[in-house]
């Protein structure tokens, strides 16, 4: 099956076994095709849905690298990091009311 194709499938994929079925289907296709952005991407976003922020941000690091101009792969590491920040924000930790989170 030709990458277009499978591609086409791919993105069409829902549920967290199919999910993972998928990236494993892209973890071959990038070990023979290792620049290729597009692959790494779409894996990140599966990587996204599942909640594995370490390695989607990982992904679109190397999109990155591969391509420094995507603009939606550096908004993708934005949001993650946002996310990560806000998850780990602990607001009974510290009695320091002048950092709270939400009023950035």
């Amino acid at each position: 099956m030709n990458k277009t194709k499978l591609l086409e499938q791919l993105r069409k994929v829902e549920g967290e076994k199919n999910i993972l079925d998928a990236v494993k289907k892209l973890d071959k296709m990038i070990e023979t095709q290792r620049d290729d952005e597009e692959l790494y991407f779409m894996r990140a976003e599966f990587f996204y849905k599942l909640n594995r922020y370490g390695e989607a941000i990982n992904d679109y690091y190397k999109v990155l690298e591969i391509n420094e101009n995507n603009k939606e792969a550096a908004g993708k590491i934005d949001i993650i990091k946002t996310i990560l920040r806000y998850n780990n924000t602990d607001i009974y930790a510290s009695p320091n009311t002048n950092m709270d989170p939400w009023l950035e």
